[in-house]
This record gives C-alpha cells, structure tokens and sequence, in this order.
C-alpha cells in the first residue's frame, strides 16, 4: 500500500509562498527553501514596521507642529501645554495638517493659545 500523502495541499502552500516572492531578486524568487526564508524574513518585517510606522508619524507629526509653532514664536511643549490648558481637544494628526497645509487656521489655534 502507497503511504497517503497530501500533495493537493503541499502544493497549494508552496504556490502559495513563491507567490509572494515574485518581484524577488535571484534564486529568492524561484528556489523553494531560498524563497521562503525570503518570505519569511519579509513577514517578519512587516509585522514590525506595522508598529515602527505609528511612531514614525507621531514623530513627523511633532516635528511639522513644532515647526509651525516656533514661527509663530512658540515652541512645540509650550503649544501642548496651552492646548491642554485652553481645553482644545485637537490630536497631533490634525495639527501638523493644519500647521502645513491650512496656516491661518493653525495662527488662529496658536493665537487662543497665547
């Protein structure tokens, strides 16, 4: 008797992983064991930087309202402090989008500050 052996479905994960690969450069594209390691290691990056990009934006963020405020004679603590202080509940996304793209609405926010 044959010993059973699932190919239908050792098939369909292989497919499945050198799908990913494409657009990998060299054997990480088309050798099995090179492009699953690729795969994986891929993966794993994703899953990191999935959590690395929200502080990297907070980040960016900080700087763009920083730089809106130091304009306006503030520095970027003492806009938060004032923030808080005023009760204006507005989050960092929205301030550096109005500090870059709408600033006299971002004057008019600093000027309640002050």
């Amino acid at each position: 008797m044959p010993r059973s052996v699932n190919v239908v479905a050792a098939r369909h994960r292989r497919k499945k992983v050198m799908k990913m690969a494409k657009g990998y450069f060299g054997r990480r594209k088309n050798v099995w064991t090179v492009a699953k390691n690729a795969v994986e290691k891929g993966l794993q990056y994703a899953y990191r930087d999935r959590k690395a990009k929200k502080r990297d934006f907070r980040a960016l963020w900080i700087q763009r309202i920083n730089a809106g405020a130091r304009e306006h004679g503030l520095s970027y603590s003492a806009l938060m402090g004032g923030l808080k202080k005023a009760n204006i509940d507005l989050n960092r996304k929205v301030l550096a989008d109005l500090a870059m793209n709408h600033p006299e609405a971002f004057k008019a926010i600093v000027d309640k500050v002050k």
